[in-house]
């Protein structure tokens, strides 16, 4: 029998101002330009996030409560990019495949996502520093020699209220959905992988970064009205083609202690200019 397949699309955009003076400046047209790259690169979470409609008619609502997706970014998107979105069914083993493909017809992201417990759900390090701390902690410059493996992260807590929801949706991610938007919506998933880059950003001084892979484990939606604690465990740091990247793991709980859900996220925290990414592969 033929694997199903379910495809839809999406013409790219940022989702907010393309100016330098943003926190992570590499969404925008004037640093991403520097760093050789065409336009402003459009945020990860926010590419994938396009992706939620299709995962929802493959694997239906629970998806949000108790599955689990692994992506990665193979090449950036841009704004005005024409993606087409496509998930194929695994018959064998009922997980789908997802691919995000440019008009191009180059593959720039690659997933898999399925129900229930992942087969790596056991290998995330549980931080223990939920307790939130302010904004205005003293941040770290991050570096490989400054890089503590093995230690939890401040951390941070998020009231998740109906503006919040409908703010997100109508910018970051522009859905109809009606689970996430309109009176008592649902956390979108983009919001919750959104995570791992603000954690970073609340502990570590970061001029730019490039989210380049995940594993989410959802283990619960979050209405309206819920109180978010977040937590990381750094898992590692190392060099690749000039890229600095750093591996943690992030815990999410709601004000009663239950999980909300489980990341793994890899990002690339000092981005290699053009000439040192030439001497690398040179």
């Amino acid at each position: 029998m033929a694997s199903r397949i379910i495809e839809n699309k999406v013409t790219a955009y940022l989702g907010h101002e393309d100016s330098p003076d943003i926190s992570n400046p590499i969404h925008s047209s004037e640093v991403a330009k520097a760093y050789g790259f065409p336009g402003a690169l459009v945020g990860g979470v926010t590419v994938w996030g396009w992706a939620t409609d299709t995962i929802l008619e493959a694997l239906g609502e629970d998806w949000l409560k108790v599955g689990w997706s692994e992506f990665s970014f193979r090449q950036p998107t841009i704004p005005d990019d024409e993606i087409l979105i496509r998930a194929t069914e695994d018959s064998a083993s009922g997980s789908w495949s997802v691919e995000m493909i440019n008009q191009d017809d180059v593959i720039c992201v690659v997933g898999k996502v399925g129900l229930g417990k992942s087969e790596w759900s056991n290998e995330f390090v549980r931080s223990t520093a939920l307790n939130p701390t302010g904004d205005e902690q003293t941040k770290k410059s991050l570096t490989l020699e400054t890089a503590e493996i093995g230690y939890d992260w401040a951390g941070m807590k998020v009231d998740f209220t109906e503006t919040l929801a409908n703010e997100f949706t109508s910018e970051k991610q522009r859905t109809d959905n009606p689970l996430f938007v309109g009176a008592n919506p649902i956390a979108h998933p983009s919001w919750t992988a959104g995570w791992a880059e603000q954690l970073m950003r609340h502990n570590y001084d970061i001029p730019s970064s490039m989210h380049t892979r995940s594993r989410i484990q959802h283990l619960n939606v979050v209405p309206t009205g819920t109180q978010v604690f977040g937590g990381a465990h750094m898992v590692a740091a190392y060099e690749r083609k000039a890229h600095h990247f750093v591996n943690f793991d992030v815990l999410l709980q709601d004000q009663n202690g239950t999980d909300i859900a489980q990341l793994r996220h890899w990002t690339i925290f000092k981005i290699a200019t053009p000439e040192e990414r030439e001497n690398a592969i040179s």
